[in-house]
């Protein structure tokens, strides 16, 4: 398995696309992967458009903000460095622009989530290569 470990957290494999994703991440700029004939949205990112079939590509930026879609609740930890995270939400954010995202939404507690709250993503800068994009309540 090909996982950088940061205390016992995985992190991010930085190659190809999910590189050049969490590079943005790291400027705090949150983009998706877009087609760019039909500008439809392709997250994960993925050489072909699902849609027209192209396999031209752009990196589109979006505001950053949307609602909760859906989310499970985790009770067991997969790892040491997720017991202080217990219990926690993994949680799907449909962005305004349409893509969705899997995600944490932090500063709430799982059981205060609600399907349609509004989100804006914040960036948690893990490690000096590593920012994740995570979202909090608007």
């Amino acid at each position: 398995m090909n996982t950088n470990v940061h205390d016992d957290y995985q992190l991010p494999v930085l190659q190809g696309t999910a590189k050049e994703f969490y590079t943005y991440c790291k400027a705090h700029d949150l983009r998706f992967q877009r087609c760019a004939q039909c500008k439809t949205f392709r997250h994960p990112p993925r050489p072909l458009c699902n849609k027209c079939y192209s396999f031209e590509t752009e990196w589109a930026p979006v505001k950053g903000t949307g609602k909760v879609y859906c989310w499970t609740v985790a009770m067991a930890p997969i790892g040491k460095a997720w017991v202080s995270y217990m219990p926690y939400a993994a949680v799907v954010v449909e962005l305004d622009e349409g893509p969705r995202v899997a995600t944490w939404v932090t500063g709430i507690p799982p059981d205060q989530l609600k399907v349609g709250m509004p989100v804006k993503v914040w960036y948690d800068e893990l490690t000096p290569e590593v920012t994740l994009a995570k979202f909090k309540p608007l």
